[in-house]
């Protein structure tokens, strides 16, 4: 298993991942990542300063994946974006060196790291709770997401 940069071969593969993990939750509806737009670009919009994303491949099938990228008129924030993992891959820590790996970039860019979930995606309120993020009682800013109903920040 490793973690690497996002490749142009691998905007499907994400998508899917995301499709489907959105279907688990019930979240397959507008207002959340489902209808993004840019689900399907993700190489060439995480090339943008400030901004990367991470996927975790095993055995050449991306299993997880999560990226940084700015928060509109929040200069010093930035926002953890599209972090999903296969079903089988949770509670294995992958999760946790994802993270990581986001995290450290994020630091280099950033004084506060910004997201937005859902409130039925208990284990990963948890798991957020857990890497140091304190819940919002509202969100940042406006975003095209406005399915989502909890929101963290984290200083970094």
């Amino acid at each position: 298993m490793q973690i690497r940069e996002i490749e142009e071969k691998d905007n499907q593969p994400v998508e899917q991942l995301i499709r489907t993990c959105l279907k688990e939750f019930g979240a397959d509806k507008p207002g959340t990542a489902w209808s993004d737009p840019d689900l399907g670009r993700f190489y060439s919009l995480y090339q943008q300063p400030g901004s990367k994303y991470w996927v975790v491949e095993q055995e050449g099938t991306i299993v997880a994946g999560c990226g940084i990228g700015p928060v509109e008129g929040h200069p010093e924030v930035c926002e953890l974006q599209k972090m999903y993992a296969a079903e089988n891959m949770r509670g294995t820590g992958v999760a946790h060196e994802l993270l990581l790996t986001a995290l450290a970039f994020a630091k280099q860019h950033y004084s506060r790291c910004y997201l937005e979930t859902l409130s039925n995606m208990a284990a990963a309120n948890r798991f957020y709770i857990k890497q140091g993020f304190h819940l919002l009682d509202k969100p940042l800013s406006e975003t095209e997401h406005y399915a989502c109903d909890v929101w963290y920040i984290k200083d970094l």
